[in-house]
């Protein structure tokens, strides 16, 4: 059984790299999960948890992400996820590997997204606008550029201006400009890919705002009480999820399900549908695309296959 440290795990880790072993994996079977969250009683200290998240590739390969969130961590100076990943061979359980998770889970989400924006943003996309400052945005940024190299400038909105000015001076991208804005309404009109991952209990973007042919990724709502967009955004575009099970169980969509603004009926495909060509992604230039990251078991398990392959 090997053990893949921190390190070992982030050198195996390449965003274009991963998209195409994601996008090969959802072209097999449909994996099995089953997630279970513990979440620490309200003692002040916030809604901690603890995310158990299996999957089996049946056959192939089988494995679990044990993963901590302690949303207050930024304050502290600390990740909010701490992750180790399991992974057990699929015909005969024995372990494989054990390895850091948190790498891991970082590039699983972007590279999710990235898939997903592969077959959904325009492909003459010329400006992504990242929404949030936290330890997922760089990630999600460069794995949007990795799929669309079309992109030429990012904006960078965040709360907090300070931190998207950090994040901004970190990235350092060659031939892409970085521009930190304040003005969220402005940048979501001007953008072509707009990527969300906030923490957000309510629509940080609004329908009224967003342009045709606007690509928008979200990814920060994991919870019944958090959305990213509003019920016009909805309204507006055409809703796709990486995998049903796991994005109803986010407020971006109970929620506008619950008010009628939509119906599960209405989400066009998902991404093991996407990779087999089974449904159809982007239609037409002017329309407006959403997906809904809402991770899964199985994205884990893709990736802790790859990084087993490769470190």
């Amino acid at each position: 059984m090997k053990i893949i440290n921190a390190a070992q795990a982030q050198a195996a880790l390449d965003y274009a790299d991963l998209v195409e072993t994601m996008r090969a994996a959802h072209q097999g079977e449909r994996a099995t999960i089953a997630d279970t969250y513990l979440e620490e009683p309200d003692r002040g200290f916030g809604p901690n948890g603890l995310l158990v998240r299996p999957a089996w590739q049946h056959g192939e390969f089988l494995g679990a992400k044990l993963a901590t969130v302690f949303p207050e961590n930024p304050d502290r100076g600390m990740l909010t996820v701490h992750a180790v990943y399991i992974l057990f061979d699929g015909t005969n359980g024995k372990p494989l590997a054990v390895m850091d998770g948190t790498a891991l889970t970082w590039y699983k989400t972007a590279c999710d997204s990235a898939l997903a924006a592969s077959y959904l943003a325009r492909e003459d996309s010329a400006v992504l606008t990242m929404v949030g400052a936290g330890a997922m945005a760089p990630h999600l940024i460069r794995a949007h550029l990795a799929v669309r190299p079309s992109l030429s400038r990012v904006q960078i909105w965040n709360r907090t201006s300070s931190r998207a000015e950090d994040l901004a001076d970190s990235l350092k991208l060659r031939d892409v400009e970085v521009e930190v804005i304040s003005d969220l309404p402005k940048a979501v009109g001007d953008s072509d890919v707009i990527s969300v991952a906030t923490r957000s209990p309510y629509g940080v973007i609004a329908g009224k705002d967003v342009a045709p042919g606007t690509h928008l990724d979200l990814v920060g709502a994991y919870t019944p009480d958090m959305r990213e967009v509003d019920d016009e955004t909805i309204r507006r575009g055409t809703v796709f999820v990486d995998l049903v099970e796991t994005a109803m169980l986010t407020g971006e969509l109970i929620q506008p399900i619950a008010t009628g603004v939509m119906t599960e009926d209405d989400i066009a495909a998902d991404l093991y549908e996407l990779c087999r060509g089974t449904k159809p992604g982007r239609r037409a230039p002017g329309d407006v695309t959403i997906f809904k990251n809402g991770g899964g078991g199985h994205l884990d398990l893709m990736t802790a296959k790859h990084i087993l392959d490769r470190a």
